[in-house]
C-alpha cells in the first residue's frame, strides 16, 4: 500500500473531540468526587496577618476550608531547586508570605462547585501590605547575569570578535531598542486536576499537563512520595503551548485537600486566576545594534536582553539567542540579564525566548535595510550563514535559500513599492513585511512498545501528550506505514505514566523524540514478524531472506513470488501465540556534537493601515518552512498556520496590563486581553521545503509546533512601518502608536 507519512490523514481523536466523547481533564467520571476552588491574594507584596474562615466552613456543604494556618507542612518544600527545568518552585500554603498577585492563598473543598465558590468569598483577609516593584526600564541598575539561559541551557552571555571595532568599520549604523510585554497564557481548557488517593501512599492525578512524566517524578518530589505510586493520565489537552509543562502549586494543593477530606478533588483554575501563578511571558527590553558595509555585508551585531523573573525562582526568557546564530557576521555579542520583580514566575510559552528575540532581530535588520536603502530580503541573503557562525558547525540541514525563493514568489514580492507609504489600496496603505524565521530542533530520550493482537491490529503504546497537535494521528501514521496497514488497524495510546516513558511534550520536540521511538518499536516488531514467519517450518515463507519477505495489507508475503505468503493471525495461530511484541528507545547520539540542527523558514505579510484612523489589518500572510519531513500535510499546516496567527497576536494585541502601584493584573479576562478572532485573520498560506535531513533522528522530522510564531510579528510590524513610515518599536502596535 502506499506510504501514509506525510498524507494529511484526518485527526484519529477528531470525531471524539468534536462529539464531547474525549474527556479533559477535569471531566473524567470519579465516584465519590468533591469539588475545590482557589482562594487568591489581592496584594502583590507583603504578609498575611488574618484569614476570618468560620463564615466559609458554616457554608452547607463545605467540607474544609484550607490556609496555611491548618494546611499539611511539607518539609520537603524546603530543598525546592532553583532552576529546574520544568518543575518551578511552588506556593502550597506553607507560610503567610504573599510573592504575588493571585498567588495561592487558600482553598475550599465542597459537595458542589456552587457552594465552594460561595464560601470562597467569604474568607476575610487582612493583611500588610508591602509596595511591590514591578517596572523594568526603572530598574535597569538592578539587572544580573543568570548562569544559563535556553532549552539548552546555553551561556546567558556570548562574544566573538570585536564588536566595537566591527561597528567602527560599517557604513550604515543602526542602535534601537525593541520591547515586548507581559502575555499571558490563555489556552481553551484552562489548568485543572483531579486528585484521588488510591491508598495512603498511592496518588493518582486526572491533570491537564504536558509531561505525564515530569508531572509524577515533581509530584512524588514535592508530597514524598515514591515515583511509582504516582499515576498521571492525561489523554486529551486543550492547549498547552509551554504553559503546562511545569507542576503547579494548583496540582499539589488538589491532591493536599484530597487526603484531608479522604475524598477525590476535582479542582479548575478560573480564567482570572490564570494570571499569575501559571506563568506567562516576561516582558523583554531588547538593546539592538547593527553595523553594515555599503553593500549590506554585515560587520557587527549585537542583542543585549533584559526581563523579569520572581524574586524566588528563575526563568529566562531568551530572546538574544537567534542572533548568535541567524546571520553571518564577524563581530556578534549577545547577553541575558534578569530583574527580579514581584509577580508570579515567568515560564515557557509559544517559542519561548525565539518568538520575542526574532522580533527584536527581524525589526532591526529591517531597519538597517532602510538605512543601506536596500531591499529587505536582499539583505537577509547577503548575510546567509552557510554554517553555524556561533557554533562553528554545519548545519544537518538548511533550506532557508529556498524558502525566501519560494515565499517571496508566492508572494510576489518583486513588486514591492521600497517606499514607506507609497502603496494604497483606496483609503488603506498598504504595507509589506517580510522577516525569517528559526526554531532549534530538540530531542530528548523516549520509549515505545508496539504489538501484533491475535486478531491482526496492532497495538503501540507511549505515554507521551497530544497537547491538540495531532500526536495520536502521526504516531499512528508511523506505526501503520512501518507495518503496511491502514491507520485503523493501529491503536495508539499515550498520556498515561503506566505507558512506556517520554519526554515532555515541549520543545517541538514530541515528533523527533516519541515519534523516533515509535518508528523504531514498530521496525522492530515488523523485523520479529519476519524473522518468527522465515524461521517457522510450517510457514510459507520459511527459509526466505529477511529482505525479500514485505508486509502489506494484514499479510507477509514474498517479494519475488506475492502469492507466497500468510495473515498475521495465521502466523500468531500457528505458534499459538496471544500477541507478538516489541519494545524500542531512542536517544539523541553524537549528531548533536557534529551539526547545528535547526528548522528555518521566511514569512511575508501584507498589511492594510486606514490613512484616517489607524486601524490595522493583516490581509496576507505566506509562511515556507524548511523543517524536515513532514508526518502528516493536514496537521503540518495547522501547526504552521496556528503559530503564524500567534503572530499576528504578538505583533498587534497580546498585552497583559499591570497596575504598578498595586501589582495586580488589570486585563485578567478574553473581553479585554485582546487575542485575534476569525475576523482579524485574512488569508494564510503555508508553504514547505521538501527537506531531507539523515542527522537529526531516524524520521528525519524536525519540530514545527513553534516555529510558525518565529518571525511573523517581525514580518507584521515591517510591513506597518512600510505601510505608514512609522517605525513602533514597543509591542503591540496599536492604532494610537501608529497616529501619535
Amino acid at each position: 500500500m502506499p506510504e501514509l507519512i506525510g498524507k494529511p490523514l484526518d485527526r484519529i481523536d477528531g470525531r471524539l473531540k468534536v462529539t464531547g466523547g474525549a474527556p479533559y481533564a477535569y471531566e473524567h467520571q470519579v465516584p465519590n468526587a468533591v469539588y475545590a476552588t482557589l482562594i487568591v491574594s489581592s496584594i502583590a507584596k507583603g504578609r498575611i496577618v488574618s484569614m476570618e474562615t468560620r463564615r466559609a466552613e458554616r457554608t452547607p456543604s463545605v467540607l474544609l476550608v484550607m490556609t496555611h494556618l491548618n494546611a499539611p507542612k511539607l518539609p520537603q518544600l524546603e530543598g525546592q531547586p532553583k532552576k529546574p527545568p520544568t518543575g518551578r518552585v511552588v506556593q502550597v500554603l506553607q507560610d503567610e508570605v504573599v510573592r504575588y498577585a493571585n498567588q495561592p492563598i487558600g482553598l475550599v473543598v465542597a459537595e458542589s462547585l456552587e457552594a465552594a465558590i460561595e464560601a470562597a468569598h467569604l474568607v476575610e483577609v487582612k493583611y500588610a501590605a508591602e509596595q511591590p516593584e514591578l517596572e523594568l526600564e526603572s530598574r535597569l541598575s538592578q539587572a544580573a547575569a543568570p548562569q544559563k539561559v535556553g532549552g539548552a541551557q546555553d551561556p546567558s552571555a556570548t562574544h566573538r570578535g570585536d564588536m566595537q571595532a566591527g561597528m567602527a568599520e560599517a557604513d550604515a549604523r543602526i542602535e534601537h531598542v525593541y520591547s515586548t510585554p507581559f502575555e499571558v497564557h490563555n489556552p481553551m481548557e484552562p489548568h485543572a486536576t483531579i486528585a484521588v488517593w488510591d491508598a495512603p501512599d498511592h496518588l493518582t492525578l486526572y491533570d491537564a499537563t504536558q509531561g505525564v512524566f515530569t508531572d509524577r517524578a515533581r509530584v512524588a518530589q514535592l508530597l514524598g512520595l515514591q515515583a511509582e505510586n504516582v499515576h498521571v493520565i492525561s489523554p486529551y489537552l486543550g492547549g498547552g503551548f509551554g504553559s503546562k509543562g511545569p507542576v503547579w502549586s494548583h496540582v499539589i494543593l488538589a491532591a493536599m485537600a484530597a487526603k484531608q477530606v479522604n475524598r477525590p478533588v476535582k479542582l479548575a483554575v478560573t480564567r482570572p486566576q490564570m494570571f499569575g501563578m501559571l506563568g506567562f511571558r516576561s516582558q523583554t527590553r531588547q538593546a539592538m545594534a547593527a553595523g553594515a558595509k555599503r553593500d549590506g555585508t554585515l560587520t557587527a551585531l549585537s542583542h543585549d536582553t533584559v526581563c523579569h523573573t520572581s524574586t524566588f525562582d528563575e526563568f529566562v526568557e531568551s530572546a538574544s539567542l537567534p542572533s548568535r546564530m541567524l546571520y553571518a557576521t564577524p563581530n556578534n555579542s549577545t547577553s541575558h540579564k534578569l530583574i527580579r520583580s514581584d509577580i508570579g514566575t515567568p515560564s515557557f510559552m509559544r517559542a519561548p525566548g525565539e518568538s520575542v528575540g526574532t522580533y527584536g532581530l527581524e525589526a532591526a535588520m529591517d531597519e538597517l535595510a532602510y538605512e543601506l536603502k536596500m531591499d529587505p530580503l536582499e539583505l537577509r541573503l547577503k548575510n546567509y550563514a552557510e554554517t553555524d557562525p556561533e557554533k562553528n558547525l554545519p548545519w544537518s540541514s538548511k533550506s532557508l535559500r529556498e524558502c525566501y525563493r519560494m515565499g517571496a514568489e508566492r508572494f510576489g514580492w518583486s513588486k514591492r513599492s521600497p517606499e514607506p507609504r507609497s502603496m494604497r489600496r483606496g483609503n488603506a496603505l498598504v504595507g509589506w513585511g517580510m522577516a525569517t524565521s528559526e526554531y532549534p530542533t530538540r530531542r530528548s530520550p523516549s520509549n515505545a512498545s508496539a504489538r501484533l493482537n491475535a486478531d491482526g491490529t496492532f497495538s503501540v503504546d507511549a505515554g507521551t501528550q497530544d497537547l491538540g497537535t495531532g500526536t495520536y494521528t502521526i504516531m499512528t501514521q508511523i506505526a501503520a506505514d512501518s507495518f503496511g496497514v491502514a491507520a485503523n488497524r493501529v491503536k495508539f495510546r499515550l498520556g498515561d505514566t503506566l505507558l512506556p516513558q517520554t519526554p515532555v511534550s515541549g520543545g517541538s520536540q514530541t515528533a523527533a523524540s516519541t515519534g523516533s521511538a515509535v518508528y523504531l518499536a514498530a521496525q522492530a516488531l515488523r523485523e520479529k514478524l519476519i524473522q518468527t514467519a522465515i524461521s517457522d517450518a510450517r510457514s510459507p515463507l520459511s527459509g526466505e531472506s529477511a529482505q525479500d519477505v514485505a508486509l502489506e495489507n494484514g499479510r507477509l508475503f514474498s517479494r519475488k513470488d506475492p502469492s507466497k505468503g500468510e495473515t498475521f493471525q495465521a502466523l500468531l495461530a500457528r505458534g499459538g501465540q496471544p500477541y507478538l511484541e516489541a519494545q524500542a528507545s531512542a536517544k539523541p547520539g553524537p549528531e548533536k556534537e557534529r551539526y547545528s540542527m535547526y528548522a528555518f523558514g521566511a514569512q511575508f505579510v501584507e498589511v492594510h493601515v486606514d490613512a484616517d484612523l489607524g486601524q490595522i489589518k493583516v490581509a496576507r500572510m505566506v509562511g515556507c518552512f524548511g523543517a524536515g519531513r513532514i508526518l502528516n500535510a493536514k496537521t503540518a499546516r495547522s501547526q504552521l498556520m496556528g503559530g503564524m496567527v500567534w503572530g499576528i497576536s504578538l505583533a498587534l494585541y497580546e498585552e497583559a496590563h499591570t497596575d504598578y502601584r498595586l501589582g495586580r493584573w488589570v486585563n485578567n479576562n478574553l473581553a479585554e486581553y485582546h487575542v485575534p478572532t476569525n475576523a482579524d485573520v485574512g488569508q494564510i498560506e503555508v508553504l514547505w521545503v521538501d527537506e531531507k535531513d539523515d542527522h537529526i533522528n531516524p524520521l528525519g522530522a524536525k519540530g514545527i509546533g513553534e516555529i510558525g510564531i518565529t518571525g511573523a510579528g517581525a514580518a507584521i510590524a515591517n510591513a506597518v512601518f512600510h505601510a505608514t513610515g512609522k517605525r513602533v518599536r514597543d509591542l503591540p502596535i496599536t492604532l494610537d502608536k501608529v497616529i501619535a
